[in-house]
């Protein structure tokens, strides 16, 4: 199974968790910048961006990525994962409703979250959640 973890990191907490989910996973790792392949050539994908403002994917970079490869992720297992510093999870929630939307199979059925920065404990969940993405 062909992984990729992609993510957006400003402070280097979703960039922490990135790296374990990776880990987990035995994954290929970018950040948005970086990733210039296609989706379709992955089986399975994890995503990482933090909560921004008022509770939205990052604006600049992640969200215009996610947007232009949103509609390839059909029938691809898919997770989602990032960090948080205040509210109480709704961006997670409005983008774990689009995936779904794209009849992705959501790993664990939501995406992992993480207030600041992420522990040893977060880091393992992370790990965990990778090993989950390739699970057959």
């Amino acid at each position: 199974m062909k992984t990729a973890v992609i993510y957006w990191s400003g402070t280097g907490n979703t960039a922490a968790m990135a790296k374990a989910v990776a880990e987990g996973a035995g994954a290929e790792l970018f950040s948005v910048p970086d990733f210039k392949g296609s989706i379709a050539d992955y089986d399975a994908v994890a995503f990482g961006c933090p909560a921004m403002g008022a509770e939205v994917l990052e604006e600049t970079e992640f969200e215009p990525f996610f947007m232009g490869i949103e509609s390839q992720l059909s029938d691809k297992k898919v997770a989602l994962f990032g960090s948080y510093g205040w509210g109480d999870g709704e961006w997670m929630r409005t983008w774990e409703e689009r995936v779904k939307k794209d009849d992705s199979v959501l790993v664990n059925g939501e995406g992992l979250i993480v207030n600041e920065t992420p522990d040893n404990a977060d880091l393992e969940q992370c790990k965990e959640l990778g090993r989950a993405l390739t699970k057959v």
